[in-house]
């Protein structure tokens, strides 16, 4: 006959297992700290700001493309990359052989004309040709004068000047090449005195800016800083940015800063 255990026993025996296979619990680990971005560096990459104001760039206040309007080949280059330029220097000039035959015979025809009229203002006088006679001669005169005029135009568009004080940027073409007047550039000219700075600010500061307030421009290149004043603020709102650009206009004798740099600015009121 079988023994049975007692019912307290068997109650011990299973708290004596269940207590045996029992692991203890960790203790609960601490939470990994989150690393935040500095409020300036987050501010600088929403609204494009340095710690020193907003972002600019420096750029020239004029750019422009110096060609011929007419054919032709070019007979001389008198300017290079780098070199400073002025306002209606001559940079370069085309063959002009036919222009300047043509102005010498217009010049010709005027002197004979009115060598013509003074010989016969005497013969006016005395009555011996008539009013529409002297009239004739007298216009023929002045029609030559014009052409004179015109040729005269056709020869200057054999040059070609500087429209600004500036430096040569690029030289395109050599004495010898042939000159397209709806495509050809010779030189690539830029104005550096004075300098245009452009900056986008956030949409926030809108209104906040206007046109002749003065700007102080932190220098990337040389350092220190140089007053600007602001010339164009944009009326748009750009909205995938949530900015506007505005512009100031920086003095720059002697060419000392360079364009084409970055720098910052800071508005004052």
């Amino acid at each position: 006959m079988k023994s049975m255990k007692h019912p307290l026993i068997a109650c011990l025996s299973l708290l004596l297992s269940a207590a045996a296979g029992a692991q203890p619990r960790a203790a609960p680990s601490a939470p990994t700290p989150i690393n935040l971005p500095a409020a300036d560096a987050l501010s600088g990459a929403l609204g494009g700001r340095s710690a020193g104001g907003s972002d600019c760039l420096i750029e020239p206040s004029v750019l422009v493309n110096v060609g011929s309007p007419v054919d032709g080949v070019l007979k001389a280059v008198n300017a290079d990359r780098g070199d400073s330029v002025s306002k209606g220097q001559l940079l370069a000039q085309l063959q002009s052989g036919v222009e300047a035959a043509a102005v010498s015979l217009s010049q010709a025809r005027i002197e004979f004309g009115k060598r013509k009229t003074e010989r016969n203002e005497a013969l006016f006088l005395k009555q011996l040709i008539s009013a529409q006679e002297k009239d004739e001669m007298e216009t023929e005169t002045r029609i030559h004068e014009e052409e004179l005029k015109r040729d005269e135009e056709n020869l200057k568009l054999r040059s070609i000047v500087s429209p600004i004080n500036g430096v040569v940027v690029e030289r395109k073409l050599v004495a010898g090449d042939l000159i397209r007047a709806e495509k050809s550039v010779v030189f690539k000219l830029a104005q550096l005195d004075p300098l245009n700075v452009e900056v986008v600010v956030p949409a926030e500061q809108f209104g906040s800016i206007r046109v002749g307030m003065m700007g102080r421009v932190s220098l990337a290149l040389g350092g220190g800083t140089q007053p600007a004043r602001v010339v164009v603020v944009d009326r748009l709102i750009d909205a995938a940015s949530g900015t506007f650009g505005v512009r100031l206009q920086l003095p720059n004798p002697g060419y000392r800063i360079p364009a084409g740099s970055r720098c910052s600015v800071r508005f004052k009121a």
